[in-house]
């Protein structure tokens, strides 16, 4: 089993439940990063709101940033899970 397998996500009812949260918690955050970003843009427009439009943007990148390692933590996650999945079968057998 390895990260970023297909059907790592696919496994059972648990781990399609998880793969879903996981891809919701994304997109609000990629929502997010983008709302960041187009707020910071427009109030660039006036001086005296730059530091607001700095901080929007600062936010945003983080956000941004937080996207890969969302992916990440969902595999690990879905991993593990398999790895459960595969021991309570050894159990099982013996």
């Amino acid at each position: 089993m390895k990260l970023f397998n297909h059907a790592n996500r696919q496994r059972n009812a648990d781990t399609r439940r998880v793969y879903a949260l996981f891809e919701i918690a994304h997109t609000l955050v990629d929502f997010g990063a983008a709302v960041c970003f187009t707020i910071g843009s427009v109030l660039f427009f006036w001086p005296e709101y730059e530091t607001p439009a700095i901080w929007l943007f600062t936010v945003g990148s983080v956000l941004f940033m937080a996207k890969p390692t969302l992916r990440l933590a969902r595999e690990i996650k879905l991993y593990r899970m398999g790895q459960l999945d595969r021991l309570a079968e050894r159990a099982q057998n013996d």
